[in-house]
């Protein structure tokens, strides 16, 4: 039986400072009250012997170790650039300004 009650809804909406009316605190009170249940239902099946997860399946290491490779040189890496100085990427100021 859900320990959620029409006052306890108000008390929570107060605390928050959440005007509520009468149509939403009855509302409020049944979706808390089967949140409250379920968790509880679940209480009762999550026993010491039931490790906790985060995901059903376990997961491996997703990254790769971090080696350095072949680098590009600074030709390879502008050559198609539309505009450069230098040895740097020329581009239009996205500011109106330059800085």
């Amino acid at each position: 039986m859900s320990e959620i009650t029409p006052e306890v809804v108000t008390h929570l909406a107060n605390l928050a400072r959440i005007a509520l009316t009468e149509e939403e605190i009855a509302k409020l009170t049944g979706e808390l009250g089967s949140i409250v249940d379920s968790v509880a239902k679940v209480r009762e099946v999550a026993t010491a012997d039931v490790p906790a997860t985060s995901h059903p399946i376990a997961l491996g290491t997703v990254t790769r170790p971090d080696v350095a490779g072949p680098t590009l040189t600074p030709e390879q890496a502008l050559a198609g650039a539309p505009e450069r100085d230098g040895d740097l990427f020329k581009v239009s100021s996205i500011l109106g300004e330059e800085q």
